[in-house]
Order: C-alpha cells, then sequence, then structure tokens
C-alpha cells in the first residue's frame, strides 16, 4: 500500500490526556511501593495517539474534541507536541475550568502496561465545531467509543456524505450505542467485544453484533492477530506479525490509525488490516506509547521483508 497524490485528510475525535509512564519490574503489590527505572511525559489518549500514526505513516490529520482551560499546564504540553507532529488543531475545544486529563502509567518488563487516568466530567459538555467546518474535505473519521455523546450525529452526517466513520473500542459499548449503527467500522478490543455482546468468545460475539449493525465488525487480539467478519458474514483473521514487544501502551490505537489511512487511501479491508498490524507491530518494539509510531518507510520496509 504507498500513498500517492494528495495525502487524504483524516479527522480524529476524541479527548488528549497527558501521559506519566514509568519503567517498571512488575507492578507493585497493593500498599507498597516500586522504583521506576525510567520516566517518560508523553501526549497519549486513543484518538490522539492515532493521530500521531496517521500524520507519521503520510496522512494529513485533523483532531477535533474537547481540551481544558487555556490556563493550565497539561494542555498547552499537549497542544505543543501535537504542532511537532503536524496534525491540525484548530477544531479543538477549549473548556473553561475543566480539567485536560492525566495519566499514570506503569509499563512491566514484558511491555504490558497498567494505567489509571482523571478525565473531568465537564469534558463531556463539549460542543464540536459544525459539520461542514469539520468535514470539508474529509475522508475518514476515526472516533473513540467513549465520545459518542458529543460526536454520533456528526458520524451520522459523515456516513450520509460517503465518509467512511471508524471508531475504535477500548472498553463495553452499550447495545445501543448510536456509534453502532453511525459507524462503517468498528474494531474492538477482544476483551471489549465479548463484554459489549455479553458473550465470551470473539467469533460468537462479533455475529451477534452484527445483527445489530451493519458497519464492518473487528477484534484485536494482541499477537493473536485480528479476527473479522468478511463480506459475505463469515469469520477471517489476519495475524499478527511476532516481534519482540517492550511497550504495548497505544498499539491498539496505533493500529486503528493505520487501519483508517489504509482506507482513506483506497485499500480494500484485508490490506488495511495487514498494514495496521505492521505498524502495531513496530510501535511496541519501542517504548514511548503513541510516541512510538512508525514512520511510513518503516512499516513499507517491515512488509516488504515479511511477505
Amino acid at each position: 500500500m504507498a500513498a500517492s497524490g494528495i495525502a487524504p485528510r483524516i479527522l480524529c475525535i476524541g479527548i488528549p490526556v497527558r501521559d506519566l509512564t514509568f519503567r517498571v519490574e512488575a507492578v507493585p503489590a497493593r500498599g507498597s511501593k516500586a522504583n521506576a527505572s525510567h520516566l517518560a511525559e508523553l501526549c497519549g489518549g486513543n484518538a490522539l495517539n492515532a493521530a500521531i500514526a496517521i500524520a507519521r505513516l503520510g496522512g494529513r490529520v485533523s483532531f477535533a474534541g474537547p481540551m481544558g482551560d487555556a490556563r493550565e499546564t497539561s494542555s498547552g504540553f499537549i497542544l505543543a507536541q501535537m504542532a511537532q507532529e503536524g496534525i491540525d488543531t484548530s477544531h479543538i475545544v477549549r473548556m473553561p475550568d475543566v480539567t485536560t486529563p492525566v495519566s499514570a502509567i506503569m509499563i512491566e518488563a514484558s511491555g504490558e502496561r497498567t494505567l489509571t487516568i482523571y478525565r473531568d466530567p465537564g469534558l463531556w459538555g463539549v460542543q464540536l465545531p459544525k459539520a461542514d467546518e469539520l468535514l470539508a474535505d474529509c475522508r475518514a473519521l476515526l472516533v473513540e467509543s467513549r465520545c459518542g455523546a458529543f460526536c454520533s450525529d456528526l458520524c451520522a452526517e459523515a456516513r450520509r456524505r460517503g465518509i467512511a466513520v471508524i471508531v475504535g473500542v477500548d472498553r463495553a459499548m452499550s447495545l445501543h450505542d448510536g456509534l453502532l449503527t453511525a459507524a462503517s467500522h468498528v474494531l474492538f478490543a477482544s476483551e471489549q467485544v465479548q463484554e459489549t455482546a455479553g458473550i465470551a468468545d470473539d467469533g460468537k460475539a462479533l455475529r451477534r453484533l452484527a445483527r445489530l449493525t451493519p458497519a464492518f465488525l473487528a477484534a484485536t487480539r494482541g499477537p493473536l492477530g485480528t479476527i473479522w467478519l468478511n463480506e459475505t458474514g463469515e469469520l477471517e483473521e489476519t495475524a499478527a506479525f511476532p516481534v519482540h514487544a517492550v511497550d504495548t501502551l497505544g498499539a491498539g490505537d496505533v493500529f486503528h490509525g493505520a487501519f483508517a489511512l489504509g482506507l482513506a487511501e483506497g485499500g480494500n479491508v484485508r490490506r488495511a488490516l495487514l498494514f495496521a498490524a505492521a505498524a502495531a507491530a513496530l510501535k511496541c518494539t519501542r517504548h514511548g506509547g503513541g510516541m512510538a509510531a512508525p514512520q511510513r518507510v518503516e512499516v513499507e520496509e517491515f512488509l516488504r521483508e515479511r511477505p
């Protein structure tokens, strides 16, 4: 898959987060202490990690969503990082007297992460700019599933205009969530698809949800690859690339961003899933959460070496 002509513009909708990451040998037991071997301060959040990936992979990317009060420091840090990545921030809405989310993340030697996060409830009161402004020259939307409360109508309008709407799911959804029917593509993690469907089997869970939405449905399973339903309703799998993982933080978000870009560039689902698997695999080989997303040339070389 190669970019050609003018890069497609993708709009990412989400809630940016300031991440403090600590590398530890193991997550400490309750009530105990542990020394970290490394500390990093990053900008994160599902949609923002995906936006970084899209920018590095050659897409044009804009970001919309709420951010805290203009006077607080976390938002300034995040906006500076976004500017460095070339992400358009003109659609971000600053929320007076609201705090930008902050998370504390522990990353074990295996690459697994444990985190806690604070999100100010006031963030969900955001009103995004008008659809005509947000969707102009837009090839695809990539949305955090938690943001349905303030963007479901926009997603439905995008679909009416023939724009792909990809929803990245990292928590259980309600079966009545408007994003399920407003989306063209829904990408779950394994645990979340099972929780959403109420079925302890990825394939059966996907089939149950397929009765509720016409969207393409898939579930990512880390090193076990991705399981998905094809156009005839049959289950297919896209294998993950085996790598030595040192940091899985943001890997699913990078996958979502690469998948969205693959679709926006005109690729079919199979090619987009393969492209996304390669980008996520490379991200897992380096520390830095979503800020460790690979460049386009790295992904293309990685795929050439693994036919």
